[in-house]
C-alpha cells in the first residue's frame, strides 16, 4: 500500500521545477539532476470554466447522493506560442463496466458540436476534481493525447487551504493546473505532472454575466431581493432566539451560571413583547393569511387567462391566414350557423 502511494505522490514534480509546454528531461547522473527546462507557460482562465466545474461537482453529488463523485470533462480553448487561454469546457462519459475508459465518440462529437459554433476553439485539456494528481489520472492523459500533444489538467481541490503567500504558485481559487511532461530517470521514462500558475481574467461582458449569475439569474427582482433580505433577517433572528432559550434551559438546569444582568435584559425583552396568543390575534391573522392567498391564486389565474388569452389570438391568426389562402369551403350547420368543422379550425 505504501508503495503505491508513493508512486502517486511521485506522479507530480516538486514546485521549484519550472514548466514548459515542450519536453523536459530529468536525469540522476552520480547524484546529480541534470534539468532541460523552458520558460513557463502562461496559462490563462476565463470565469465560465470554473463555473462549470464547480456546477458540475454539485450536480453529480445531488444526483448521486455521494460526497466525492468522479468528475471528468473537457478544457475548450486557444494557445498562441506561450500563452494558452482556458474558454469554455464540457462534460464527458465514460464507457460503462470500464476502467476508466473515456466514451471517445462521445468527446469528438460534442467537440466537433462546439467547434462548429466556435471554430477557434480547440482540446486543449481536461479537467477532475481530486486533491491531487495519481497514478490514475496518469491512465486518464494517455487517452488525451491522441487529441492534444499536451494537454493539460485543470484540477478542482475542494479541500485546498487557501493562503496568502507571494510564492508564484500560490493562487486564490480551489484550482490547480497541471502540464505533462516526461521524466528520465534511471534511464526510465514515465508521465508526471508539473503545476502551473494560472490567472483568471475576465471581460466587460463576462463581469456582467458573473454579476447576473450570483443576483440569481433571471429571477433576480427586486421583489425577491426584498424577500430573500426578510428571510436572512428572519433566520438569523431565531438563530438567536435558539442561542437564548438554550442558555435559560441551562441555567434551569444548573449547567450554566446564571448572570442577573442577562436575566434582566431578558426579562425586560419578554415584557415589551404585545401578547400575540389570544382570539382576535388569531382571528386577525388568518384573515390576514387567507386574503394573502387569495391574492396569489388571483394572480395566478390573471396569468393563466394572458396565456390562453394569446393562445387563441395566435389560433385565430392562423385560421384566418388558412382562409386567406382558400382553405377548405365553411360547411354550414342548421339555420345557416357555422358548423363543427368552423369552430375549431
Amino acid at each position: 500500500m505504501s508503495a503505491m502511494d508513493t508512486d502517486e505522490v511521485s506522479v507530480v514534480l516538486p514546485s521549484t521545477t519550472q514548466s514548459g509546454l515542450s519536453l523536459s528531461l530529468y536525469a540522476i547522473v552520480s547524484f546529480v539532476e541534470v534539468s532541460l527546462l523552458t520558460t513557463s507557460p502562461t496559462l490563462i482562465s476565463h470565469p465560465l470554466p470554473i463555473l462549470n466545474i464547480s456546477e458540475h461537482l454539485t450536480r453529480l453529488k445531488l444526483q448521486r447522493n455521494i460526497p466525492e463523485p468522479f468528475v471528468l470533462g473537457a478544457l475548450l480553448g486557444t494557445q498562441n506560442g506561450r500563452e494558452v487561454e482556458i474558454v469554455n469546457t464540457f462534460e464527458l462519459a465514460i464507457v460503462e463496466d470500464s476502467n476508466d475508459l473515456v466514451d471517445h465518440e462521445f468527446l469528438v462529437s460534442r467537440r466537433d458540436q462546439y467547434k462548429q459554433v466556435f471554430p477557434s476553439l480547440e482540446f486543449i485539456g481536461w479537467y477532475t476534481v481530486a486533491p491531487r494528481p495519481k497514478a490514475r489520472h496518469i491512465a486518464l492523459h494517455e487517452q488525451f493525447t491522441g487529441y492534444c500533444s499536451t494537454p493539460l489538467l485543470l484540477m478542482l481541490t475542494p479541500t485546498l487551504a487557501l493562503v496568502s503567500s507571494a510564492d508564484v504558485n500560490a493562487q486564490t481559487l480551489p484550482f490547480k493546473a497541471y502540464e505533462p511532461t516526461i521524466e528520465l530517470r534511471d534511464r526510465k521514462s514515465r508521465s508526471v505532472y508539473i503545476e502551473v500558475p494560472y490567472n483568471v481574467e475576465t471581460g466587460e461582458a463576462e463581469r456582467i454575466a458573473v454579476d447576473w449569475t450570483a443576483r440569481g439569474g433571471g429571477s433576480g427582482t427586486s421583489l425577491e431581493s426584498h424577500l430573500q433580505t426578510q428571510r436572512s433577517a428572519v433566520k438569523m433572528l431565531h438563530e438567536r432566539i435558539l442561542v437564548l432559550v438554550k442558555y435559560i434551559t441551562d441555567v434551569i438546569a444548573g449547567q450554566a451560571r446564571p448572570d442577573h444582568a442577562i436575566l434582566r435584559s431578558l426579562a425586560a425583552l419578554v415584557a415589551s413583547l404585545p401578547a400575540s396568543e389570544n382570539k382576535y390575534f388569531r382571528e386577525e391573522f388568518d384573515t390576514e393569511y387567507e386574503d394573502v392567498q387569495l391574492t396569489a391564486y388571483l394572480s395566478s389565474l390573471t396569468k393563466s387567462s394572458n396565456i390562453l388569452n394569446d393562445l387563441v389570438d395566435k389560433h385565430i391568426l392562423m385560421t384566418a391566414g388558412k382562409e386567406e389562402r382558400g382553405g377548405p369551403r365553411r360547411r354550414m350547420g342548421r339555420q345557416g350557423a357555422p358548423g363543427d368543422w368552423d369552430r375549431f379550425h
